[in-house]
């Protein structure tokens, strides 16, 4: 489980991996439709980042004729989310909680 988690802290790592994400959480995407939105690097770039986003299990692909169409698989990001943010959000929730009852004086 570590491990899965660290491939997907890498690939979140770079911003033009991200930037790629961000296409896809609108709709799914050809390869084409990304590297024409993504004009600064090569079709080979792109699909090198595809490659990286797909191990770490945030993209999933699936052929459409001669097309692969790429999506965002949110899971790895959730359990990132689980993993990291949701207990602090609850300490933060429980502390706010604390300091309104103090200001209310109960």
């Amino acid at each position: 489980m570590n491990e899965d988690l660290d491939r997907v802290w890498k690939a979140l790592a770079d911003p033009t991996r991200r930037a790629i994400l961000d296409l896809l959480r609108r709709r799914p995407r050809t390869t084409s439709e990304i590297v024409e939105r993504i004009p600064n690097l090569s079709r080979f770039g792109v699909m090198k980042h595809l490659g990286v986003l797909r191990e770490a299990g945030l993209v999933q692909a699936r052929d459409e004729g001669r097309n692969v169409v790429n999506a965002l698989n949110v899971v790895p990001i959730r359990l990132i989310y689980e993993r990291w943010v949701s207990d602090y959000q609850d300490q933060w929730a429980r502390k706010l909680t604390r300091l309104k009852r103090s200001l209310d004086g109960e």
